[in-house]
Parts: C-alpha cells; sequence; structure tokens
C-alpha cells in the first residue's frame, strides 16, 4: 500500500511517500509527479522517511523525469531513505543520477545543477 502527501512550501514541494511503491501502485507516484510539475514547480523533494520498499516500477517513475527535470531546470532531491531502500538505489546505479540525501535540511541545502 502506498500513501503520498503532497507538501507544498515557498520554494519546494514536497512528496512524502509511506509504506511500499511496487508495479501494483507506481502510476499513483507517477500522477503525483505530474501534477507537482504541472503546477510549475522549480525544486521538487522526495521524503522517503516512511517508505519501506520501492520495486523497479518505482525507481522508474523517477528515472522517466529526470530528462524532463534537467531540460525545464527543476531541481530534484531524494532524502530520508531507509538503509535497504537507499542500497536499491545504489546497486543500480541510479544514486550516480539522482541526488540522494540522508535528511531535509540538506536536500534544501542542495546548489542547483544545471
Amino acid at each position: 500500500m502506498l500513501q503520498i502527501e503532497k507538501i507544498k512550501e515557498e520554494t519546494y514541494d514536497t512528496l512524502r511517500l509511506l509504506g511500499e511503491v511496487d508495479a501494483s501502485n507506481s502510476v499513483l507516484l507517477d500522477q503525483a509527479m505530474q501534477e507537482v510539475l504541472q503546477q510549475g514547480t522549480r525544486f521538487l523533494l522526495i521524503d522517503g522517511h516512511e517508505l519501506s520498499y520501492i520495486s523497479s516500477a518505482g525507481l522508474g517513475v523517477f528515472m522517466s523525469y529526470l530528462d524532463d527535470f534537467s531540460e525545464q531546470g527543476i531541481r530534484f532531491a531524494i532524502f530520508g531513505l531507509n538503509e535497504q531502500v537507499a542500497e536499491v538505489f545504489h546497486i543500480l546505479g541510479l544514486d550516480q543520477l539522482i541526488q540522494i540525501v540522508p535528511d531535509k535540511s540538506t536536500a534544501i541545502a542542495l546548489p542547483h545543477v544545471s
């Protein structure tokens, strides 16, 4: 089961993921990211503190947006992943493509990469 909380701050948007992202619900993550982008976010954070599992389908959702983020100059970071979920990103080399940091304050302080 997956729950997604959308939090709009002054300079960034956060999607807080609770539960598991798998093939059966990755479309919910895709829809949430699409909605935030359509609202014109310039900085998107993914809060993974409560994310207990992510499948390849969930990872694919993030990967599918990387070119769009780059082309549109949107800053994107994931923070708060537990060790097991972070390891999935690392094993697949996605930590080389996506900024993954330990906490929200570090994510907010990331420089804009163009």
